[in-house]
């Protein structure tokens, strides 16, 4: 018999879940790893698994990866340092998010042991128990990573000792490019962010997006204040939350221009009886199933 879930939106708690209930065997497949993810292993992990179980860690070690900080070896190695047991395999290619907790339980997901994967991304996976599908994913996954290096204490703590070199020479390096090329291409790069904007913006102004998305979070999460929303908002859409840019009335600086075109879309989907405020909350109003199904037109 196997049990199915699905793992979306705020999916840490789950990932949480399976750390804490391994015993004796905990993997962790996931081709970006930073501090972030290791440290709420670290926090989380069984007291049976820590002192007498093995955490197996397979991830991608390439200093492309390093570079940009999506790995982060001294991560690695600090799990290392608080747990007896640890297996760190390096795979370059790796692309798969897999956490397996002995043979019981795992989560096949698209999501990464970094901040953003665990929590600020949108991701989605399932979680699966059930003893002969988690052996066959296990068994699948161990396979796969026999394949790659295999990374022991020592040789990890010179390779972190490289990695942090690295770091700092590519940042080094990024600073140290001429300033009229890094004026050519923050022009480039704007033209290129503006023209997504244009395109996200296609279906109606700033605040018909945000009336969709604010829809769309109630519905899912259920009432939530506004500084909540904000948060919520800014996470799906920062390319339209520029923090940047305030609203100016008369020379008067008013706050984020997209907080208010949040306010606006909040109001619009007031008058429409979409949602509703209470004691500081608002409310998705569920009215017939055509109103609930179709994306608000706020105009």
């Amino acid at each position: 018999m196997v049990d199915v879930r699905f793992c979306g939106h705020d999916w840490e708690e789950r990932f949480v879940d399976v750390v804490r209930s391994a015993k004796r065997d905990l993997l962790l497949c996931s081709p970006y790893i930073t501090r972030y993810g290791c440290e709420v292993v670290v926090g989380n992990i069984s007291p049976e698994c820590r002192s007498s179980g093995c955490v197996t860690l397979i991830t991608d070690l390439s200093p492309d990866a390093i570079c940009h900080g999506a790995t982060e070896p001294d991560a690695i190695d600090f799990v290392g340092q608080q747990v007896s047991s640890v297996s760190v395999r390096h795979l370059p290619r790796l692309h798969a998010k897999v956490y397996v907790a002995d043979e019981r339980t795992a989560i096949v997901t698209s999501g990464n042991m970094t901040a953003g994967g665990l929590k600020q991304n949108y991701e989605y996976g399932i979680q699966l128990s059930g003893p002969n599908i988690v052996a066959s994913i296990r068994h699948d996954l161990t396979a796969y990573a026999d394949l790659g290096a295999h990374v022991d204490r020592g040789q990890l703590a010179q390779y972190c000792e490289i990695a942090r070199d690295v770091r700092s020479q590519y940042e080094h390096a990024r600073r140290s490019i001429a300033a009229a090329v890094r004026r050519r291409f923050q022009s480039v790069l704007r033209r290129a962010e503006d023209q997504l904007v244009r395109l996200r913006l296609a279906g109606g102004a700033m605040h018909t997006v945000f009336a969709r998305t604010i829809l769309f979070l109630l519905r899912t999460f259920g009432p939530l204040t506004t500084v909540q929303l904000h948060a919520r908002i800014e996470a799906i859409h920062p390319d339209l939350c520029d923090n940047t840019v305030d609203r100016v009335i008369d020379g008067k600086r008013f706050g984020k221009k997209w907080k208010h075109a949040v306010r606006t879309a909040q109001q619009q989907l007031k008058k429409r009886g979409l949602i509703a405020l209470r004691e500081d909350r608002w409310y998705a109003i569920r009215g017939t199933e055509e109103e609930t199904s179709s994306q608000p037109q706020v105009v």
